[in-house]
């Protein structure tokens, strides 16, 4: 007798419930989430809990321990330094092959519109994702579906070691962004390749000096250095262009 198999739906409604649940803050790095409680959270079965669980781990947002549970996935100095190495060089790789259009062209500035009332209300959270979904929309520009789900994920991981420490005061997202899209919408491809390497490199370089503070409140010594420390500040550009 073959295994009736979970339908898809309960399985992907499990994974989107589990995920916002993360998404929202609710799981921090210590809490442990077992198939048990989901199972009576959500008033389902464990077997599209299991399926949805084992989906958000290849996704790397979570690791499962045998008979004890998930937890949020946590990184190493060297892990956030291989992860942006491969940023690095997709991000740089979208904005060369993105297709520009007036409609890109359109969403990218409404994004950086969001991102700048965000800012003004200092809302972390959507801050965050709203600049997660810029690269988003960069990546699904280019019109390889394979690229933008590899930057999906990679953007996801981003937010698990971001959402905790980020400091909006102190982010030149919204700079960078306003930069990218000026260089775009002249069709300058280099001038915008640039922005997103030095802007890579300027979030590299935050998150190697919050790694490091963690590390010396905790009373440990990080793994490794990072390889490359980021530029600080704002992106290389006359304030004119970031006002167009």
């Amino acid at each position: 007798m073959k295994r009736i198999r979970i339908p898809d739906n309960l399985t992907t409604l499990a994974y989107k419930a589990i995920k916002a649940h993360i998404w929202e803050g609710h799981l921090d790095e210590d809490g442990r989430l077992t198939e048990e409680r989901l199972s009576t959270m959500l008033g389902i079965s464990k077997s599209p809990i299991r399926e949805a669980l084992n989906r958000l781990e290849t996704e790397g947002l979570i690791r499962i321990e045998p008979r004890r549970g998930a937890y949020l996935r946590t990184f190493s100095v060297a892990e956030i330094d291989n992860l942006y190495d491969i940023r690095e060089v997709l991000e740089a790789h979208v904005v060369a092959t993105v297709n520009v259009t007036s409609e890109l062209i359109q969403r990218l500035r409404e994004s950086v519109e969001r991102l700048s009332a965000y800012s003004a209300a200092s809302d972390k959270f959507r801050y965050l994702d709203e600049t997660l979904n810029f690269h988003k929309i960069l990546a699904k520009g280019t019109g390889n579906e394979q690229l933008a789900k590899i930057i999906g994920e990679l953007c996801q991981q981003v937010w698990l070691f971001r959402r905790r420490t980020y400091d909006v005061t102190r982010s030149h997202a919204l700079d960078f962004h306003a930069a990218i899209v000026t260089a775009l919408s002249r069709m300058d491809k280099a001038e915008a390749q640039r922005l997103m390497r030095e802007h890579m490199a300027e979030v590299r370089g935050r998150l190697e000096e919050q790694v490091q503070s963690a590390a010396a409140v905790d009373g440990t010594q990080p793994a490794s250095a990072m390889s490359r420390s980021g530029q600080s500040g704002r992106p290389r550009v006359a304030s004119a262009r970031l006002r167009e």
